[in-house]
């Protein structure tokens, strides 16, 4: 596989390396579906999620060994927050913060990877996944997705998906204060973007 043609996947399995069907993972080398079916639907093949990126919420064993796979691109089909794909190989394995670095350093840098910590400085962009935490400083952008945590300095842009959280940095003339808010709760809706205004998180127009 060449890295022009290849993708990385992201997927868990329980300590024993087995996924919920009893399909044993390689802790490295090839791996390949013994059932492959191109349909997209669930099932018939490795799963898993593109670059990190997706849904979570497809992360069956969290607490088990993160893998990352390579696999051909050409290969993987979408299944709407998650991929799945016929074979692959086995690139890494071990907990979820080494997984994310890995991905990080392998091209998913500028992607939202899930469970992932994100920083920018000053007028800088973060951006993090699901259950991830995106940082950015004064006057930067930090957007993180379902029940993610995004955090912004002095004029900055804040943004979280569902059940997240908002936090904005602001001076009030004598000492710094944070501004903080709920997906969900007072008027703080998912997805869309907050600045601090009079002391108070204030939606983002157009």
């Amino acid at each position: 596989m060449t890295a022009a043609t290849t993708v990385l996947i992201l997927r868990t399995c329980k300590a024993d390396m087995t996924a919920h069907d009893g399909f044993v993972w390689p802790e490295s080398g090839p791996v390949e579906a013994p059932d492959w079916d191109p349909t997209p639907e669930c099932g018939h093949g490795l799963h898993g999620l593109l670059w990190g990126c997706g849904d979570a919420s497809s992360i069956t064993c969290p607490e088990g060994r993160w893998l990352v796979v390579e696999a051909n691109a050409a290969d993987v089909v979408d299944l709407g927050g998650k991929v799945k794909f016929p074979r692959g190989q086995v690139v890494f394995v071990g907990t979820r913060d080494e997984a994310s670095a890995y991905l990080d350093q392998h091209g998913a840098a500028d992607k939202p990877v899930v469970y992932a910590t994100r920083t920018a400085g000053a007028y800088g962009t973060a951006t993090a996944g699901d259950y991830g935490t995106a940082v950015a400083g004064a006057g930067g952008t930090a957007t993180a997705g379902y029940a993610g945590t995004a955090t912004a300095g002095d004029y900055g842009t804040a943004v979280a998906g569902d059940y997240g959280e908002i936090r904005i940095r602001w001076f009030d003339g004598r000492r710094y204060r944070l501004a903080a808010g709920y997906v969900g709760e007072d008027g703080i809706k998912a997805n869309t973007p907050y600045r601090v205004v009079d002391g108070k998180l204030t939606e983002v127009e157009g």
